[in-house]
């Protein structure tokens, strides 16, 4: 339900924070993505924020979670499209809201197949190399 997803997403929120003795540069907008992204050290870094997220909702991250809450954020993404496009209802969102929605659902789903595929021991850079960049002219 909408009133359950929403303490869902405040206890996540909680568990990304942040502690105060980050450094600037590690707090999200102070670009600690910026430059070039290593998809390893990325990965290991979800890897923490997922573990704790599990464990302050006290639920074990079978190797089902990872695929159904890949899915779970996909829907999320699906619905801030449709609000984003005009084709569902705005709930009281501006334009705005509804964008700045919009484009964090792709983080969620971007790093929720990273966590997915790290938990398969996909090598992500090399299967991107050999599907993908292999085909550059």
């Amino acid at each position: 339900t909408t009133t359950q997803h929403s303490g869902i997403t405040k206890a996540f929120q909680s568990v990304v924070r942040p502690p105060a003795r980050h450094t600037p540069n590690l707090n999200v907008g102070g670009g600690c993505l910026a430059g070039s992204v290593d998809l390893t050290e990325l990965a290991e870094r979800l890897e923490k924020l997922s573990v704790r997220y599990g464990e302050t909702l006290g639920f074990e991250r079978d190797p089902d979670w990872f695929l159904l809450k890949l899915q779970e954020e996909v829907g999320e993404l699906t619905q801030a499209y449709l609000q984003h496009t005009g084709r569902a209802r705005a709930k009281g969102l501006t334009a705005d809201e509804i964008q700045a929605g919009f484009h964090q659902e792709f983080a969620d789903v971007f790093c929720q197949l990273i966590l997915f595929a790290r938990r398969h021991d996909v090598d992500l850079p090399h299967e991107i190399d050999q599907k993908w960049l292999a085909r550059e002219v």
